[in-house]
């Protein structure tokens, strides 16, 4: 488990009852764990928009472009191979 640090946050009040909620109905064990399962969603959003933003990126980058069409043309032959192989025999 992650070492924990106190903090103080200022929240709406309609939020924090949301919460609290949430809480009551047994959605989270505490405010702590709700706030920071949020939290921890927001960021990995945050870090797949990043990746999204990066692979984006390479369908304009003419020498990533380059690389990955000569890896294919090296790889067709065992391509090729691999689907046949994989084909039911009659």
């Amino acid at each position: 488990m992650a070492k924990m640090v106190r903090t103080t946050l200022a929240l709406p009040e309609d939020v924090l009852a949301a919460v609290d909620r949430a809480v009551r109905e047994g959605k989270a064990r505490s405010r702590v764990a709700w706030i920071t399962e949020a939290l921890r969603r927001e960021l990995a959003a945050e870090e797949r928009t990043a990746i999204d933003a990066a692979f984006a990126a390479m369908a304009t980058d003419t020498a990533y472009r380059q690389e990955a069409e000569m890896i294919e043309a090296e790889f067709a032959g065992a391509s090729w191979e691999a689907w046949r192989e994989g084909e039911p025999r009659p």
